[in-house]
């Protein structure tokens, strides 16, 4: 249980009516725990007419692939993608899961739902708001629990049998959601406790049952019971909308799941004022949770990722039942994957600035992957640049579009592969790139320029400490990165690390964070960065941008920091100005690719290999430079590209000492 240190200044984050609108929560839970141990528990009036179609009435299909259409595919791609999918399939009929770093991991039989598998601890079966998610001791490292939960492995099940017409993998949908429904009854345990995860496992259910509608095992006393479980997911996820302060991703994610659950179980009751209720909620949030130039207002890409799923899915459903999004919807979503696009113009894939926990929508074949979102964008939004960085069609695009994507993507004229790159700037959102070189050749040079808010909201749950920090790739390879997150329950130490100032590539003053952490997902006292010019030029340009993150010191500091990006002389200058009064210390770190290799070829100057080439590192000379590798006393040296997955990396620590205004220098030289 957080100290109740945490939970004032939680209440502090929050506004009046907020505060207001929990405490009447806090009632209705009271009432709900009564019922709850009474047996009394939510029930659907009306479930329409029985038999296998019942809970489709609308005819709304997820999929137009035929039942048994890959069992001998008609063409190489399919083949490909259907030996794919049953080699991922297979396993899970033995209830064995890969997921969050753990690998072919058995889950056991039946699988135990309620358990936490890498720890495994048994989560109590206890109402479930009094279940304490965030004590390790209750509930191990939560997301681990919630992941399998999620469902997405009955996805995958559903999809091989529609692609073979093998009875096994239909069979094992339907024994999965029974025990699951069996082990986790309404209100009880960890997996009644998020709504948002109750919204996830409802869309992958949603999938899941429509892809194995043929095989007529939805039906009778298990078609109620699955009925009754969508009905009470449906209502406690409605109860329950984030909301306030804490209305970010979650809500968005909720929205989606009641969206999509109420598409599909229309027949229940109450659906269709869930389903337009939920319609407006997906409405307002794409525009109040993004910017305009498309970027998240969590500042967390990982996050953006997420949530442009739930936008895509949700608007897919609502196109094929009739009830579209307005432009305004489809316009923001567009600017999402534009904003995608072009972080990831350096490289193949966007920096990790910002929480990410791993968290995906659908499990559509390669749909985890950029590119498979840029496709299904190309073909929604008929964009041929879309098109080039997607580079193929892609499996997740067939499940989710159907088989005419191919058809719309193949008639897209695609953009010169070879264009120059562009210097962009997101400036709402707070982001700059530096660009010069030519699209997909090694001669390529993007850095992406931090200088965001902290995050959204009050309590800017998923951002990091890490103002006017960048990230450097050169010849299609990382060279200088942001280590990602790692964890969030686990290990305290460790998730305080990857959002803290000293684990990105900026200026640590005073051994201090830039903003300051109150909790694993709180923030207090925040830096403000703001850019103070912006001059992109044809080939590469110069920013500036400044934080103000140290003014709460004793001897207020100001952070400014100039990047400065040459194509002729392929050179990056990082200019770093510390403006104060008294003594300061001073380090400006550089956190390398785990596949770079460094060395010294003289004091303060590095040689970087990557596996694309070489980079040359010249620190200023008033500095000096220490060296780490994987430490753990300090931690220091070390690239999460996934949850609970963390591999050593080298940063190099550049530490002085400053006393009044001062003004450092370094420069990266780029090989050719």
């Amino acid at each position: 249980m957080p100290p109740l240190t945490w939970y004032l200044r939680r209440f502090q984050t929050m506004s009046a009516r907020e505060l207001a609108w929990r405490a009447v929560s806090g009632l209705r839970e009271g009432v709900l725990w009564g019922r709850v141990s009474l047996g009394l528990e939510p029930k659907p009036r009306h479930a329409g007419r029985r038999g296998a179609d019942s809970f489709a009435e609308a005819g709304v299909r997820v999929s137009d692939l035929r039942v048994g259409e890959w069992a001998a595919p008609p063409s190489d791609e399919e083949k490909e993608w259907r030996d794919q999918l049953l080699a991922q399939a297979e396993p899970i009929l033995a209830h064995r899961l890969s997921f969050l770093g753990l690998a072919d991991h058995d889950l056991g039989d039946p699988i135990d739902w309620n358990r936490e598998h890498a720890s495994g601890v048994k989560v109590p079966l206890r109402f479930a708001p009094l279940v304490d998610y965030r004590d390790y001791r209750v509930a191990g490292d939560a997301k681990v629990v919630w992941e399998p939960n999620r469902h997405h492995h009955l996805v995958v099940l559903g999809r091989a049998y529609r692609a073979t017409g093998d009875a096994r993998y239909a069979s094992a949908v339907a024994e999965q959601i029974d025990s699951w429904i069996e082990q986790c009854p309404f209100g009880r345990g960890i997996n009644w406790r998020s709504p948002l995860e109750l919204a996830i496992r409802l869309i992958n259910w949603v999938w899941a049952v429509d892809l194995i509608r043929e095989s007529r095992l939805v039906t009778g006393a298990f078609e109620r019971r699955l009925h009754r479980a969508v009905y009470q997911h449906l209502v406690e996820i409605t109860r329950k909308y984030s909301r306030g302060s804490s209305a970010n991703n979650h809500r968005i994610g909720e929205a989606a799941g009641v969206f999509i659950g109420a598409s599909y179980f229309r027949n229940l009751d109450d659906a269709g004022q869930w389903r337009r209720a939920s319609q407006r909620i997906l409405e307002e949030e794409i525009l109040a949770q993004t910017c305009a130039d498309g970027g998240s207002r969590e500042q967390a890409v990982g996050y953006h990722v997420f949530v442009l799923q739930f936008f895509l899915v949700a608007g897919i459903v609502a196109r094929k039942i009739g009830e579209d999004f307005p432009d305004a919807y489809w316009s923001r979503l567009e600017r999402m994957l534009e904003f995608l696009n072009a972080l990831t113009e350096g490289g193949t894939g966007p920096p990790m600035f910002g929480d990410s926990d791993d968290g995906y929508v659908l499990d559509l074949g390669g749909g985890r992957q950029l590119h498979a979102l840029i496709c299904i964008g190309a073909a929604v939004f008929g964009r041929a640049d879309f098109k080039s960085w997607a580079s193929s069609h892609s499996e997740a695009a067939r499940w989710l579009l159907g088989r005419s994507s191919r058809a719309q993507i193949d008639a897209l004229t695609p953009a010169p592969a070879d264009g120059l790159l562009s210097s962009r700037a997101a400036p709402e959102s707070g982001y700059y790139l530096l660009q010069c070189g030519h699209r997909g050749a090694a001669d390529r040079v993007s850095v992406v320029f931090d200088c965001g808010d902290l995050g959204f909201k009050s309590i800017a749950a998923h951002g990091h400490a890490d103002a006017l920090s960048f990230t450097l790739r050169a010849f299609g390879c990382d060279v200088f990165v942001d280590p990602g997150t790692y964890d969030y329950f686990s290990f305290p130490a460790w998730r305080d690390y990857f959002r803290s100032t000293r684990a990105h590539n900026t200026v640590v003053i005073d051994d201090l964070d830039q903003s300051v952490m109150l909790g694993p997902f709180l923030w207090g006292e925040r830096a403000r960065s703001r850019c103070v010019l912006w001059a992109p030029g044809i080939h590469g340009g110069k920013v500036i941008a400044e934080h103000d993150g140290y003014g709460r010191l004793p001897d207020p500091v100001l952070h400014r920091r100039t990047l400065e990006l040459d194509a002729e002389s392929r050179m990056l200058t990082i200019g770093d100005d510390i403006v104060a009064q008294g003594a300061h210390q001073v380090a400006v770190y550089f956190q390398l690719t785990e596949d770079a290799a460094v060395s010294t070829e003289r004091p303060n100057r590095y040689r970087i290999d990557t596996p694309g080439g070489t980079v040359i590192l010249e620190v200023d000379v008033k500095l000096t430079v220490e060296i780490l590798r994987g430490s753990e006393n300090p931690i220091g040296g070390w690239v999460s590209r996934g949850y609970h997955r963390k591999v050593p990396s080298t940063t190099l620590i550049a530490r002085g000492r400053c006393r009044g205004n001062c003004s450092l220098m370094s420069q990266v030289k780029i090989g050719r």
